[in-house]
């Protein structure tokens, strides 16, 4: 179990249950000689619901690195849910510019505008068609 209150609080708020983790010690690569082969020290962690997989082996404890990763699936849970939370925002704002209600300035602009395109266009027209 896990001993860092800090950790275990960050985990329930993101709804991480360790029966959602599936957790595995693998022998760590890299230098280190002899020893770093010999020991699983590595911990690989994956999180079922979200997929996500985690590798960590910063350190020689396996204590340590079982916190690292579990701290690292963590961040990578918190930044795909600031993601989501930003995309529906900007959706949000989207929406709200596109239906905000024009001042009158910017109606009159508009119509303007169009009046003068129309013009335009019946300018091209050649005589005979004309009404």
């Amino acid at each position: 179990m896990i001993e860092d209150p800090a950790l275990v609080s960050r985990m329930a708020a993101l709804g991480i249950e360790e029966g959602d983790l599936v957790e595995r010690f693998v022998k760590g690569s890299g230098p280190g000689g002899q020893k770093i082969n010999k020991t699983a020290s590595c911990v690989f962690l994956k999180h079922v619901e979200s997929g996500i997989e985690v590798k960590c082996q910063e350190g020689r404890s396996l204590a340590e690195n079982r916190l690292e990763a579990r701290r690292r699936l963590c961040e990578i849970l918190e930044e795909r849910a600031h993601r989501r939370r930003q995309a529906a925002a900007r959706s949000k704002a989207k929406t709200r510019y596109q239906k905000r209600r024009r001042s009158q300035r910017q109606k009159a602009k508009l119509l303007a505008e169009k009046r003068r395109r129309g013009e335009t266009k019946r300018l091209r027209r050649s005589p005979g068609r004309d009404e």
